[in-house]
């Protein structure tokens, strides 16, 4: 056994979308946390503005999830879910179902996004071949889409970096819509842009070249998160629910990021009224307290598959071993009942208008090229400066931190989603240090 690494060693830890050298010289190292601050390794408190990863919802370390996964961690470590099962995985799919669209309450357990996208993928191409439609292979997915990091999730994803270097070894059968950001008609709309609705068309396009017998699903984003906060134009996802229907084609919400109160409902999906077939969930699900993703799928979906074939017969080849694992049900189940307990949804919903206002208030902020928002999220878009795009955003990152703020940044976007537990000061905190750092940078 090799001797634990002295506090200082950074070496053995290669750290996932993350320039190593570069933070590793200078690391930003995060220790604690409670409600919305974290505590850096050298003692300052940092207000959380993006929930970690768009993930802590309920605000940190809260006590009712640490007691949940401290009681289960004491009484049951682990429990597979191949021909057997656990009661508190049954109990965390009833609270999620609770939640979601009418009719979309039958809930597969993965253990991230990554896997919740690659899951949902599956089970649209085992729910055509299940009908009797197996030559429905084709899955279409939208550039600027993020979808995780699995084969699956990036070939149906739209962000270059992410794709290029295994361009080689993507899943084939796939094709992309375009993006909907176009700041020329759209910049600094507040909630849904009021141009863009037609580019779902192309989804039909999209459907003649390729013979819709021959596509099995859409995925989109409601809303883009990763990709920079790119908000879908009034009618747009509602057309894309049409064009899909028209031709048996089952939509997918990656909704890893707008689950559970991001939008000030407990889905996008409610928030637009628009209901696909399946929604892919995490992050938020149980709190971020232990890794669990999900699929919702709707009964049609999931009765076509399970009662296909013989009941001895396994219907869906696919799972993981730590699905519905114990201590991320108990996290879930308590998530859920701290999310309805203290109204959470319904308070992101009231605090959405403070926040679109200290948002917008950067407009005339120095380098800002647009602000989007929706719900509590926003995109804080900055000029590129000549040949070294990105690095203003990562300058304004840095600083942001040292200065107590954490935000994230994407290419010269930063994104704020702070956990709904937010106070509207914290609120005018956030971006007012923004404002302040970004007068202090070229």
């Amino acid at each position: 056994m090799t001797a634990r690494p002295a506090s200082d060693d950074l070496s053995n830890f290669w750290m996932p979308f993350t320039a190593n050298r570069q933070f590793k010289a200078a690391p930003r190292l995060l220790v604690s946390a409670r409600g919305m601050y974290y505590r850096a390794s050298d003692g300052h408190e940092v207000l959380d503005g993006c929930a970690g990863l768009w993930c802590v919802n309920a605000g940190h370390c809260r006590d009712e999830i640490v007691a949940a996964v401290q009681a289960e961690a004491a009484s049951l470590d682990f429990a597979p879910t191949f021909q057997m099962g656990h009661p508190l995985a049954f109990e965390a799919a009833a609270k999620v179902a609770e939640v979601m669209p009418a009719g979309l309450d039958r809930i597969f357990f993965a253990n991230s996004g990554s896997e919740a996208v690659d899951t949902a993928l599956k089970i649209a191409l085992a729910y055509h071949r299940a009908r009797g439609e197996g030559q429905r292979t084709r899955l279409i997915g939208r550039e600027r889409g993020y979808h995780g990091v699995g084969f699956g999730g990036i070939s149906v994803g739209g962000i270059s970096p992410n794709r290029k270097a295994f361009s080689g070894s993507l899943l084939g059968n796939i094709d992309h819509l375009s993006h909907t950001h176009n700041l020329e008609h759209n910049a600094f709309s507040k909630g849904q842009p009021a141009w863009g609705a037609h580019l779902a068309d192309e989804l039909e396009r999209l459907v003649m070249l390729h013979d819709p017998s021959t596509i099995a699903a859409v995925i989109v984003e409601p809303v883009a998160g990763s990709t920079g906060v790119l908000i879908p134009p009034q009618g747009y996802l509602q057309r894309l629910r049409e064009i899909c229907t028209k031709h048996g084609i089952l939509l997918i919400f990656d909704e890893v990021i707008t689950g559970f109160g991001r939008l000030g409902r407990a889905t996008a999906s409610e928030y637009f009224a628009v209901t696909p077939d399946l929604i892919a969930l995490a992050k938020a699900i149980n709190n971020a307290a232990v890794p669990m993703g999900a699929v919702a799928a709707g009964r049609h979906v999931h009765d076509a598959i399970v009662q296909s074939g013989m009941p001895s017969a396994i219907e869906l080849f696919h799972g993981y071993t730590y699905s519905a694992h114990p201590l991320a049900s108990a996290a879930a189940i308590a998530a859920q009942d701290l999310y309805c307990k203290e109204n959470l949804f319904a308070r992101a919903d009231r605090l959405a208008p403070a926040f679109e206002r200290a948002a917008h208030a950067l407009a005339d902020a120095p380098h800002v090229k647009d602000v989007r928002n929706l719900g509590l999220v926003a995109g804080i878009e900055l000029e590129s400066r000549v040949d070294a795009p990105g690095a203003r955003a990562y300058e304004v990152f840095v600083k942001c931190f040292e200065a107590g703020v954490l935000v994230r940044y994407t290419g010269d976007i930063l994104a704020f989603s702070p956990p709904l537990i937010v106070e509207e000061e914290q609120i005018e905190h956030m971006f007012g240090t923004m404002r302040k750092v970004l007068a202090s940078v070229q």
